[in-house]
């Protein structure tokens, strides 16, 4: 069996999803470490950036249409409305981690998460104590929602997803390491 091939495209308007088993053979054990994880990485990020400063920044956050491939992933229709949630995860200011959380707009009410402001929506999710996660997949396309952002560079490495089930709530939380991150903390390029 040959291992899966996983391509860097410049722009995708479909990224390549693999279940996070079958990426591994082209990850390292570092990122595996990292890629693979279901615990809390805002909790990860803290305890690999000390003495730093963890802090999220919110980038956007607003009611729209999801990606195609995010809707598939989310089971409702891609004309559907959704609550959109983009934000860096930084060290020192300095971003690690890009992310997008994707929900569908019906199932949002008395949840609370358009007020999380710059808290982070790992210090929520691992609160609920009914909260499934769904399985990771992983891919090496870079995200598409930073090039709106001036300033903030989408040099991804891995980028991993999963759809968390909470209380009737489908969250896909999309999740891109950046090679700040990897520099930061001296991991390999794959």
């Amino acid at each position: 069996m040959t291992a899966p091939v996983l391509s860097t495209p410049a722009f995708s308007l479909f990224p390549q999803w693999l279940p996070v088993a079958a990426a591994q053979p082209a990850m390292s054990a570092p990122w595996w470490q990292w890629v693979a994880s279901t615990d809390s990485l805002t909790a990860r990020l803290m305890a690999a950036g000390e003495p730093g400063t963890f802090r999220v920044r919110l980038l956007r956050q607003t009611i729209g249409l999801p990606q195609r491939d995010e809707a598939l992933a989310l089971g409702i229709a891609p004309r559907r409305y959704a609550w959109l949630r983009e934000v860096a995860l930084c060290v020192d200011e300095t971003p690690w981690v890009v992310a997008r959380s994707v929900a569908p707009l019906h199932q949002l009410q008395g949840k609370g998460l358009g007020k999380l402001g710059e808290r982070s929506l790992g210090s929520w999710l691992f609160q609920q104590p009914d909260l499934v996660r769904g399985p990771l997949e992983a891919t090496v396309t870079p995200p598409r929602f930073t090039h709106q952002q001036p300033g903030l560079s989408a040099n991804s490495l891995w980028g991993r997803r999963s759809v968390f089930e909470h209380g009737g709530l489908s969250l896909l939380v999309q999740e891109y390491f950046l090679s700040t991150m990897a520099d930061a903390l001296g991991l390999p390029s794959r």
